[in-house]
């Protein structure tokens, strides 16, 4: 694909009401992320030269995670919610600069993957004026239907309006859509004759088509535009999110003794011929090089695991926690903010804190370190082949 400027408009601005919840529906995490999080990391992916992240009113929390993780990305306010089409117009400025692509993403749909954005714009590439994203549900019912003459998509039908012919389509709306920068201007052409009073995107497939436009569908699965309204579809998305990456962790050479109770977060880097066992928690921050043994019911998080060592069973690793080479972790120990060194040992009933143990050293059951006295916290620092005692 030849390179093209591409804006990317994320739609933030949804109260969900349904979640029962004070914090914005894009904050809600998968995997240790944010959904909003997931969708910019998709955007950037998908080679986005400009982002714009469209919120609500009353949004500090998603104004700040932009700021914090997207510090180059605009952001609007959609002060009064009239539509998806409005929230667009909310970003007018950016799609002024008339940027060859315009992507429309929505911060409460996680899954969808940089390959889908890149074929959108691959469709815009190839002349297509408006791109809009389709798939294929087990049942259709409820959803928008994709009507198609041809090539051309000619109409986006809702159900309650859909004859019983168009009933029958099963290819329907994801609500995710690409236009051409030369369409844009068509957005405010977009009127709000409808029960709501509402702007609605999908109303540009109709203006394009009148305006002699090339209008598109690019299909994709139906778990990749799972849109988050209520927890229970919150939890949905955790676990197809935890289904890929535990695919793909298994494809870069690991082996996950039973995969559904291994879970993962956004972040995880494992390496090649790394064991893990059942009943294993991945936090955000972990890495594993290769070779390394997990055992059943370990907690890991914030974590460097060097090659060849063994974790757990039972074990927990916090942040700050550097495993080194060949070094061994056993059944209830805690490491936090320590630095233990190639081929030492602390195999049971251990806290290890604020420390660095060296090369060789063994730290036997019921040993702490102690280093806190209440007003500061000192390192403890335990010298290469060490023997610690029990207790």
């Amino acid at each position: 694909m030849p390179k093209r400027s591409c804006l990317t408009i994320v739609l933030a601005a949804g109260e969900g009401v349904r979640m029962r919840s004070t914090q914005p529906k894009v904050m809600h995490r998968i995997a240790g992320l944010p959904m909003l999080g997931h969708v910019l990391a998709t955007a950037r992916a998908a080679g986005t030269t400009r982002l714009a992240i469209v919120v609500g009113p009353g949004a500090e929390g998603t104004t700040r995670f932009v700021a914090e993780t997207a510090p180059d990305a605009a952001t609007y306010v959609q002060e009064a919610r009239r539509g998806t089409a409005h929230a667009v117009l909310a970003a007018r400025r950016e799609l002024a600069k008339r940027p060859d692509d315009v992507i429309v993403l929505y911060g409460d749909t996680p899954l969808v993957t940089p390959a889908t954005i890149r074929r959108l714009r691959r469709a815009l590439a190839r002349g297509a004026d408006v791109v809009v994203l389709g798939f294929r549900p087990d049942s259709p019912a409820g959803y928008g239907r994709l009507i198609v003459d041809g090539r051309q998509l000619v109409a986006i039908r809702e159900e309650k309006d859909a004859s019983p012919a168009e009933r029958r389509v099963g290819l329907c709306n994801a609500g995710l859509i690409a236009f051409s920068g030369k369409a844009a201007p068509l957005l405010g052409k977009i009127g709000n004759d409808n029960a709501k009073g509402e702007f609605y995107l999908t109303d540009l497939v109709e203006l394009a088509n009148a305006a002699g436009r090339k209008v598109v569908v690019i299909e994709t699965d139906a778990d990749e535009v799972i849109g988050v309204n209520r927890r229970a579809e919150l939890a949905e998305a955790e676990r197809l999110f935890q289904v890929r990456a535990r695919a793909a962790a298994m494809d870069g050479g690991a082996t996950l003794i039973a995969p559904e109770t291994v879970f993962f977060s956004h972040d995880t880097r494992i390496g090649k011929d790394v064991v893990v066992e059942p009943n294993v928690f991945f936090g955000p921050g972990v890495e594993i090089a290769d070779g390394v043994t997990i055992r059943a019911f370990s907690h890991v998080e914030g974590a460097r695991i060097a090659s060849g060592a063994v974790v757990g069973p039972f074990a927990r690793l916090r942040p700050g926690a550097v495993i080194g080479r060949k070094a061994h972790i056993g059944n209830f120990v805690e490491v936090k903010n320590a630095a233990i060194d190639e081929g030492a040992k602390a195999n049971h009933l251990a806290y290890i804190g604020d420390a660095h143990v060296g090369a060789g050293s063994n730290i036997g059951a019921g040993a702490i370190t102690c280093n806190y006295d209440g007003f500061d916290k000192a390192r403890t620092e335990i010298g290469a082949g060490a023997f610690i005692g029990s207790n």
